[in-house]
This record gives structure tokens, C-alpha cells and sequence, in this order.
């Protein structure tokens, strides 16, 4: 769509040559043919009246606006080609009219309409020039050429144009998609965890409410179970939090795991060591956030379901797969055996959030779960 002010600029440039026109026919032309200035005179008032219609522009109206130009250009060849108003100037203002058609013709239409206005200006200006008067003629096929040149590329720039805001519409919708479901996540991680803290807490409370009214003693020995059941709330809100944060700007991803397992170690005195190998950051940097959350989710599980007091996690390149390796020595999962990530989604097992995670980034996973003995978890992401 061509801005108002470039709109306003073809009307100005129709209004003008307009009046060129007319001007120089009334003081040349035969008085014997006074119907032609009518004509003349119509075109400029059409031209004065749609410029006060602008604002109300249409395909329609910009049509039909086309098709009054080129039969007014037509009108005009005949005019000077007839050598009524007399003079090589008259030759020159069909080169103008013609330029100012096609121009016009670019900035408003397609290219179909483009090229029948080309043809169509190239035949009037030959079929009515004299001979010896070639300039609109050849200005005609100069400029109708490149016009039509003018708007293949403006085809080739449109359909870009229009790819591109379709892949904008596409990954917009991803976007939401991922953040609806991160949101998803988050509320229902919250609903598992801190919120089942406080909701037992609030009953708990009410029963040491009770028990000041009869039991003193057992009251008392409530209130000592409450104080653990607060610093289990704290490590799981600290764990909860841990995990919304976002990684470490600037910072590696083997540099941003090897802080994340320090800042793990110390909230909860599990014993954590990392190995970095021979790891390259990802090009995109969608998958080391995404990396990044499936370690802290591992660490969230291992901390409230494992009951470890120690955790190795390894991460390294293998061919053309990052490979992310963690083992702990809790009490694992309540099922044994090695299974894959179809294996897992199959049966419905396994950490589900971590295992949508991996499917989203094309990558594969192995955990091998021992009872009583601990968890190896194995994934592989392409890069």
C-alpha cells in the first residue's frame, strides 16, 4: 500500500500535467475544435475532484482512476500526433504523460495491470506520433520496460514479505504455545509442591489449635513437627524459585551447570560434582535455556522424591549430539529397568515435563532406574 503523502504526489503530478496540457492546447490549438479543450478542461476537473477524495480510496477507484489516465494519454497522442497544437513541446508532453502513467501504474497496481499498461502506451504512442516525431514512442518502450521490470521485483519483494509474516504468524503461535504450557508447568509444579506444603501446614495448625485446648505436651511436640515441616517449605520454594530463573547472560552453558550444581550443593548439602568435556555452546541459544531447565528439573526430582546424598552430572559433544548424563544414589523410581523415551511415554513413566523437554528438541532419552539403589538419566539433544 503506497503512504498517503506518496498518493498525494501522483494527484499533484495528474493535476499538473493536466493543466500543462490544456494550457498549451489553448493557446495553440484551431478555435474549430472547441469539444477538444472541453475535454481537456473535464480531465483537470477530474483530476482537482479526486484529489479531495484521497482519503476514500479503493481498488475500484485506483481501476478506473488507471484507465482514465491512459485513455487521457491516448487522447493526448492522437492530439499531438493530428499536429493540431503544433510543436516538438507537444511530443514532449506525451513522453511526460507516458512516464507519469507507468510510474503511477508501479506504485499502485500488480503486474498484471502493469504490462497492459505498458502495451497499451507503447501502441497509442506508435500508432499516433508522427514519424518524424519518435520521442514518446521510444519513451513509452523505455519506461513501460522498466516499469514492468519495476514490478516483477515488486512481486518477488511482496511474496517475501508475505512469507515472512507468515512464518512471523507461525513462530508467534509456537511462542504462545511454549508459553502457555511453560505456564501450565510452573502452576502445576506449584500445585505438587509448595501449595501441598501450605495446605498441610494450614492443617497442621488447626490441629495444635486443638490440642492447647486439651494436650499441652502434644501440642508442643506438633509445634517442633511444624518447625521441620517450614524449613521443608523452604528448601521446596528455594527449589521452586531456582527454577524460574533464567540462565546466566554471557556465561557458557558448561560454566552456567557447573553454577547451578554449586548453587544446588549448598541449599542442600547433597554432594553434587560436574564434568564439562568438550562442550560447545549451541547455536541457538533456545537450547541452552532449554538444556538448562531440564538439569534443574532433574535436580528439583532428585531433591524432593530421591532422598540422594550424592549426584554426578556430566555433559559433553558426541558425535554431533550434546549428551547429558546424570546418576544419583536415591531410591529411584518405583519401576527397574533401562528404558527409552518412547519406552517411558509408552507406559506413562518417568518424569514427564523432562521428557516433553527432549521431544520438543528432537533429542532421545535413556534412564535406568534401581530401586533402592539410585537413577541414571542419559539424554541425547542434536546440535
Amino acid at each position: 500500500m503506497v503512504p498517503y503523502r506518496g498518493r498525494l504526489a501522483i494527484r499533484i503530478a495528474r493535476i499538473a500535467l493536466a493543466a500543462a496540457c490544456l494550457a498549451w492546447y489553448a493557446r495553440v490549438a484551431d478555435e474549430r475544435f472547441p469539444s477538444l479543450l472541453a475535454l481537456l478542461a473535464a480531465y483537470l476537473v477530474y483530476a482537482i475532484g479526486v484529489l479531495f477524495e484521497l482519503r476514500l480510496d479503493s481498488q475500484v477507484r485506483a481501476r478506473i482512476a488507471l484507465v482514465a489516465d491512459t485513455a487521457f494519454f491516448g487522447f493526448w497522442s492522437w492530439i499531438a500526433g493530428s499536429g493540431w497544437a503544433g510543436g516538438p513541446a507537444v511530443g514532449w508532453m506525451s513522453a511526460l504523460l507516458a512516464a507519469y502513467l507507468l510510474a503511477s501504474a508501479v506504485l499502485l497496481h500488480d503486474l498484471i495491470y502493469v504490462t497492459g499498461t505498458a502495451v497499451a502506451a507503447v501502441t497509442l504512442a506508435a500508432v499516433f506520433a508522427p514519424h518524424r516525431e519518435t520521442p514518446p514512442v521510444w519513451v513509452a518502450v523505455a519506461v513501460g520496460a522498466m516499469a514492468i521490470a519495476v514490478a516483477f521485483h515488486k512481486r518477488y519483494l511482496d511474496r517475501r514479505l508475505s512469507n515472512t509474516l507468515r512464518h512471523n504468524v507461525i513462530i508467534r503461535s509456537q511462542a504462545q504455545g511454549a508459553r502457555e504450557a511453560e505456564r501450565q508447568r510452573i502452576a502445576a509444579d506449584f500445585h505438587d509442591g509448595p501449595l501441598q506444603s501450605f495446605i498441610s501446614f494450614q492443617m497442621r495448625l488447626e490441629i495444635v489449635k486443638k490440642l492447647l485446648a486439651r494436650d499441652v505436651a502434644a501440642a508442643g511436640d506438633e509445634l517442633r513437627q511444624l518447625q521441620e515441616l517450614c524449613r521443608s517449605q523452604v528448601g521446596e520454594l528455594r527449589s521452586f524459585v531456582r527454577s524460574m530463573r533464567p540462565a546466566d547472560d554471557g556465561v557458557s552453558l558448561p560454566a552456567s551447570l557447573s553454577r547451578m550444581l554449586d548453587q544446588f550443593q549448598r541449599e542442600t548439602g547433597i554432594s553434587a560434582t560436574f564434568s564439562g568435556g568438550n562442550l560447545h555452546d549451541p547455536a541457538e541459544t533456545e537450547v541452552s535455556l532449554e538444556l538448562l531447565q531440564i538439569v534443574r528439573e532433574t535436580l528439583n526430582n532428585i531433591q524432593k522424591h530421591s532422598g540422594a546424598t550424592r549426584i554426578a552430572l556430566s555433559i559433553g559433544m558426541i558425535d554431533h549430539r550434546i549428551e547429558i548424563r546424570a546418576e544419583d544414589n536415591g531410591s529411584g523410581f518405583p519401576f527397574s529397568g533401562t528404558f527409552s523415551l518412547d519406552e517411558l511415554e509408552l507406559l506413562r513413566l518417568g518424569p514427564v515435563s523432562i521428557k516433553r523437554r527432549v521431544r520438543m528438541l528432537g533429542g532421545d532419552l535413556q534412564l535406568d532406574s534401581r530401586p533402592g539403589q539410585g537413577v541414571s538419566l542419559q539424554i541425547r539433544i542434536p546440535v
